[in-house]
Order: C-alpha cells, then structure tokens, then sequence
C-alpha cells in the first residue's frame, strides 16, 4: 500500500465510501482509515469484494462496516443513511465514487446508453450528497466526489459519460455554497487514466494513445487519487470548497 497521510481525522471520525468495493473506491477506503477513520464501504453487487476491502481496513486497526446500496434507487439510499446514523450516530466525510461507463458516439447512442450514465453518475450521485448534506446538516462535514477529466474537457466517444462528470463539478460547486454556512464542505477530484477496471476495459489503442499525451509517461495509481481524496475530506484541506483537484498526470493543463 502506498504510504498516505495519518491521523489527520479527530478521534472517532467515520467516512463514508460509495462504489468502495474496487478501484479508487477500495484505495480511498484504506486511505481513509490510515488517516484515522472508521469506514463505512458501500457496494452495489461485488460483496465479496466489498468485504476484502473491509478485510483490510480492519487490518489497519479500524471499524468497517459494508452495506449493499444501488445509488439509483433513492429507497437504498436513504436506507444506507439510515444504518449509518443507527451504527454510528455520526458521520463527518462522505466519497461519493459510484460510477458507470456506457461509451459510444452521440449520433448512434441510444437514450438507454444515456440514462445509464446518467442515473448512475449524476442521479445517484445528486441522492447520496442530499442525504449526506442532511446527515451532517447540524455538526458540519466533508464530502468529494468523484468526477473525470472526462467531466472538465470532454472525450470522444463520452458524451453520457462527460455529461456526468461534469454535472457533479457544477452539482459541488452549487452545492458548496449553500452549505457552507452550516461548516460542511465539497469539492471533487477529476482523476485521468487510471490503472483500474474500467480503464482496463478501455480498447488498448486508446489507452496507448493516452499515455502519450501524459507528461508524466504513465498511468495513474488508484492509491495516488485516494491520497488526494484524503486530503480534501480532511481538516488539513479547512479552507478549500468548491475546487476541482485534477489527478491526470499533467494531461490537462489550465
């Protein structure tokens, strides 16, 4: 495991993971709890996964709990919250990661193709920070979400997906602002090409290509955007709302 930060969160602290069953999700939940938390993984259908990632964040001396929840169903939902608030009484971070790709060019992509991007990655992202705005509503709190470089400069072939992610940078920086007051605050990483399973998936021509335009000349780590994500949901990050941390290797630039 890549070394990250420690003990940056009060005693006690407990976050929240969503799609923390793999991927940027699996590493953000063990960042988490290096950092100080008790770990709450929220999966859609990968138990087994799910409880590997809890595996180990016990390993690290920490409480973790794992609760099946669809984010695209709003009952699920508010019953995750529900769990939460009956187990812990509290919650103070919350990673909203859950996400979907359905990729195809706009003029042959149908509005199911569309909808599944959508639903996922905006919708059920929009459901879980309302729920998580109202559980920290009176004691304050962070949350990052997860949006994409595909969100801050669009990808051919992406449209859904681009659409997405860049709802949820408009989504946290709408949201931020009325939430501040109440001491709760949000941002988002926009990760690039990263080494998990839905880069994978990726036709390797495009990956290949990708990696040419990377000044850094590789791939990022899943644990390099969970460091990140540590680091806006913790205290060390007070004073910053409504930003957009890209983590892309220098693919982007401005």
């Amino acid at each position: 495991m890549m070394r990250g930060l420690t003990g940056v969160f009060p005693d006690g602290a407990v976050a929240l993971v969503t799609g923390g069953s793999r991927g940027i999700g699996a590493a953000a939940a063990l960042a988490l709890a290096q950092a100080g938390c008790r770990v709450v993984v929220a999966y859609r259908a990968k138990a087994d996964k799910a409880e590997k990632t809890a595996v180990r964040v016990r390993e690290l001396g920490r409480e973790c709990l794992t609760v099946r929840a669809d984010v695209t169903d709003e009952t699920q939902v508010i019953a995750l919250f529900r769990t939460i608030r009956e187990q812990f009484g509290r919650l103070d971070t919350a990673v909203l990661n859950s996400g979907v790709t359905a990729d195809g060019h706009a003029a042959g992509m149908s509005l199911a193709k569309w909808d599944q991007a959508i639903g996922t990655n905006l919708t059920g992202t929009f459901c879980c920070l309302r729920e998580t705005v109202r559980a920290m509503y009176s004691a304050g709190g962070s949350i990052v979400l997860t949006s994409s470089t595909s969100g801050v400069a669009g990808r051919p072939g992406q449209a859904n997906y681009a659409a997405s992610k860049g709802g949820i940078i408009a989504m946290a920086k709408s949201v931020c602002q009325e939430t501040a007051g109440r001491g709760i605050r949000v941002n988002c990483v926009a990760p690039g090409f990263i080494a998990t399973d839905m880069v994978r998936r990726t036709p390797r021509r495009v990956v290949e290509q990708a990696e040419q335009l990377i000044p850094l000349g590789r791939l990022g780590q899943p644990e390099e955007v969970a460091n990140a994500i540590v680091f806006l949901a913790s205290p060390l990050a007070s004073y910053v709302t409504g930003k957009v941390l890209t983590i892309d290797g220098g693919m982007i630039n401005g």
